[in-house]
């Protein structure tokens, strides 16, 4: 069965770091794209980051610059490394898999796997 499980989420203070992870299980995820994806409360969601499986990396600009996604295919884990928190960085955050290095990092009916989310809470 796979599955992608999110953690590291929390409480944080405007301006402070949080490192989320994301760890996947079932299969290898390594000739995957892994992506990150966010949603605040009465909005949609949307894109953050994608760590395309070989090597390169795309960011929203809302967090380029903030927030650094990597991964480590031996442990078949994600992460995203988010500094200088705002708070409208708010949000439920989801990390999603998608095979094979093809198409929109920010099409979400692309990602076969999601997990089931993590909440980051920025307070100012």
């Amino acid at each position: 069965q796979v599955q992608l499980v999110e953690s590291g989420g929390g409480l944080v203070q405007a301006g402070g770091s949080v490192r989320l992870s994301c760890a996947a299980s079932g299969r290898s995820f390594s000739r995957d794209a892994m992506g990150w994806f966010r949603q605040a409360p009465g909005k949609e969601r949307e894109f953050v980051a994608i760590s395309w499986s070989g090597g390169s990396t795309r960011y929203a600009d809302s967090v380029k610059g903030r927030f650094t996604i990597s991964r480590d295919n031996a442990k078949n884990t994600v992460y995203l490394q988010m500094n200088s928190l705002k708070p409208e960085d708010t949000a439920v955050y989801y990390c999603a898999a998608k095979s094979g290095d093809y198409g929109l990092a920010y099409r979400q009916d692309e990602y076969n796997y999601w997990g089931q989310g993590t909440q980051v809470t920025v307070s100012s």
